[in-house]
């Protein structure tokens, strides 16, 4: 017994050591990190190496928002129904099929040495914030591990994984039949009547700017405060500025001295699904392919779920064939989501994109093809500006559709590898001297110079136009003279161009059937002499996006049409009874809200932030600020709309315009940017909402990216875990 006792004292002893020891290494590395933290709360860290950049970099960003770095991680690594409960399952679930704890373990130590030890900086710059700040109480994860971040290594709002549908997941394991037809169609409806997301990426060239160096408009669409704005440098090369996806380690939409890089949600075809041939055969399911029978793979995850106050379980059975994860049904028949999973590979190129110096590098990098999920725009201080249109490309056959699930049993449905990029749509200083990109087709992206549709494979890029790319390219045409304020005000333009394929089907319908309603005409009037401008002062903004939206979610919608080409079905396709009435209904429902139809937009749409939560909880009473932007719907490229349910009756903002930045390449990088509200995410802080009335007014801050500029705006400086010593 004595022996049992002397030997728990001394593995506690070697613990209390050993923790002892971790604490010293983390002062040790923090010692040699400096964070600037400027007027606007913006963290500017500084490190020896990347490693130490790393490590201040999670510091700071726990210090701004916590909340929001435990839940990317939670939601991640499939652990999502632990705090939020039984609902939760099937995120989780989708999380497990693509990757196991084991796999992100094993894919952490088969990395690169130096890509191990950003890892560790990451692990470490958290656990050291936890460290330092005892009353900081996690939700689930109070301690953060290495591997972690092979989950989550592409930066995006859930890249790829989120195109698995949960529903049809849960549809599979809970009825074990095909997903409901109608109940389908219903979710895509509400689907298409959702704030769209998306990203807005405009590269010019010196040609058309006044100074002769190029500039480029990073302007991605998210939901508010998904990324906070961080400046990280270190002695071994890095000196990056831009948007950070809270828990990430590499800036994801930003510049350095001599490169930058924009990426919108790209339509290239990077998933593909299996319909699988499956059959059971003395106990074991096998599969067919070509002429063998392959064994499925059947395992099992076990997911916890929070139950009251306590944790239950569920045991899910899992089955895989070479395409992948079985997960859903069509027609009865299971099918297999083949999409790309290189998690290490894929948080290699995430940061070796931060460290280019001109395009050659980053051409190279883009060769390790795994950005899957976008497209990028491009430019640099060489004077180049450039367009790659996805990244990773599978090739297939082109006999088949693979819009629909293809025969898994068919060996020619295979990938067949992956195209090169000089085999991708790309383009390269075009001759009108410039580039967009509003995921819209890549056809357009510089007018007649753009890629030709006829060079590529029907499945690298379907050929969609939408009302931001349309706006877009009516204000770049036939332009120069470009500063970064023009630049600024081109990206904040008001103009609307769906309503000019909506309104004047209406209005039109309203004559022809003779006028003089004395209930509709004074509010058609206003929109028969709108300019179709989005302003806070206007009240057929007001009609207009009400009539737009309503007109969306209820009326029948021809199959196979886009937005766009459903904006215009509504403007003069469809019946002019049926316009009127759901304009009628619309005057109805705002006088039933409000009391009159009369209405500036501005006081209907708002800002307001109230509290750090992830999902506001938003408030009719409660103090808020008029926004005169508009939905991305309408074409706005400045866009501001609502995905999720207010339960109010005001409009309050959830995404679109988060962080914006415009920059210069020339002999010294110089950049403007914008947050939505302030770069933190606790109501105490003065940077919770100090670029609000900014945001509002579109009017940006200037970035310090060198160290004087730096220093000169510093606010505080402190090393991590002295912040107030």
């Amino acid at each position: 017994m004595r022996l049992v006792s002397l030997l728990l004292i001394l593995a506690l002893a070697s613990c209390r050591q050993s923790a002892k020891g971790e604490v010293e290494q983390w002062e040790e590395q923090a010692s040699r990190i400096t964070i600037f933290r400027d007027d606007y709360g913006v963290p500017h860290v500084y490190g020896q190496t990347d490693a130490d950049a790393v490590f201040g970099m999670l510091y700071a960003q726990c210090e701004d928002d916590f909340n929001r770095v435990e839940q990317n991680y939670i939601w991640a690594i499939g652990r999502l129904a632990e705090v939020e409960g039984e609902e939760a399952l099937y995120s989780d679930l989708r999380a497990r099929l693509f990757m196991s704890r084991e796999e992100a373990v094993s894919a952490y130590e088969s990395s690169p040495p130096w890509l191990k030890k950003l890892c560790d900086a990451f692990a470490d710059g958290i656990n050291y914030y936890l460290h330092t700040h005892p009353e900081v109480k996690p939700r689930l994860l109070d301690r953060f591990e290495p591997w972690m971040p092979m989950y989550f290594s592409e930066g995006s709002i859930g890249g790829d994984i989120e195109r698995v549908s949960t529903e049809k997941l849960q549809a599979y394991y809970e009825g074990g039949v095909e997903f409901p037809a109608a109940a389908w169609q219903e979710l895509q409806q509400r689907e298409a009547e959702l704030e769209p997301g998306g990203s807005n990426g405009i590269a010019l060239s010196g040609t058309l700017t006044a100074s002769g160096n190029p500039m480029l408009l990073i302007n991605p669409h998210t939901s508010f405060y998904f990324r906070g704005e961080m400046h990280m440098v270190s002695e071994e090369g890095m000196n990056a500025y831009g948007a950070v996806t809270w828990g990430q380690f590499f800036i994801y939409q930003g510049f350095n001295e001599k490169t930058g890089w924009m990426h919108t949600s790209t339509y290239t075809d990077v998933m593909d699904e299996y319909i699988e041939d499956i059959a059971g055969s003395d106990g074991e399911l096998l599969y067919r392919y070509g002429d063998e029978l392959r064994p499925v793979t059947v395992s099992e995850e076990t997911l916890l779920y929070r139950s009251g106050d306590s944790l239950a379980r569920r045991t899910f059975p899992v089955y895989r064939t070479h395409h992948g994860p079985i997960t859903h049904q069509v027609g009865g028949r299971p099918v297999a989501t083949a999409m790309m999973w290189s998690p290490a590979r894929a948080l290699e190129q995430s940061y070796i994109r931060t460290k280019q110096d001109s395009y050659k590098g980053f051409r190279q990098m883009m060769d390790l093809r795994t950005n899957s999920s976008n497209n990028t725009v491009y430019a640099d201080a060489e004077g180049n500006i450039a367009y790659f249109h996805g990244n990773f490309i599978p090739k297939r056959d082109t006999r088949f559709n693979f819009e629909e699930p293809v025969d898994g049993a068919d060996p020619a449905t295979d990938w067949q590898g992956l195209h090169t990029v000089d085999e991708e749509i790309t383009l390269l200083n075009p001759p009108n001297g410039w580039i967009q990109n509003c995921n819209s087709t890549p056809y357009t992206a510089a007018l007649e110079h753009s890629p030709k549709k006829g060079d590529y494979p029907g499945y690298m890029s379907i050929d969609e136009e939408n009302f931001r790319g349309i706006h877009a390219m009516r204000l770049l045409r036939d332009r120069s003279g470009y500063t970064l304020d023009s630049l600024i005000s081109l990206a904040y333009d008001s103009y609307l161009p769906a309503f000019e394929a909506l309104i004047p089907g209406l209005v039109s319908a309203y004559d022809a059937a003779g006028g003089g309603d004395p209930e509709l005409g004074p509010a058609i009037e206003i929109l028969r002499n709108w300019d179709y401008r989005t302003s806070e002062t206007s009240e057929a903004m007001t009609l207009a996006h009400y009539y737009g939206s309503r007109y969306g979610s209820i009326a029948t919608r021809p199959e196979g049409m886009s937005d766009m080409e459903l904006m215009s079905y509504f403007g003069l396709g469809s019946p002019p009874e049926e316009r009127l009435q759901v304009f009628r209904e619309t005057l109805d429902g705002l006088n039933a809200d409000f009391g009159t139809w009369r209405l500036p937009w501005g006081e209907v749409n708002r800002y307001q932030r109230l509290n750090g939560a992830i999902f506001q909880a938003f408030d009719d009473g409660k103090p808020s600020l008029p926004i005169g932007l508009a939905s991305g719907r309408w074409g706005a490229l400045a866009a501001y709309g609502a995905r999720y349910g207010n339960h109010t009756k005001k409009i309050y903002g959830t995404r679109g315009n988060s962080f914006v930045a415009v920059v210069e390449f020339g002999e010294k990088v110089h950049a403007k940017s914008l947050l939505a509200g302030g770069q933190s995410g606790d109501p105490t802080s003065p940077h919770f909402g100090d670029q609000a009335e900014m945001y509002r007014a579109a009017r940006f801050k200037d970035v310090p990216y060198y160290r004087e500029d730096v220093e000169a705006r510093a606010q505080e400086q402190y090393h991590p875990g002295s912040r107030g010593n």
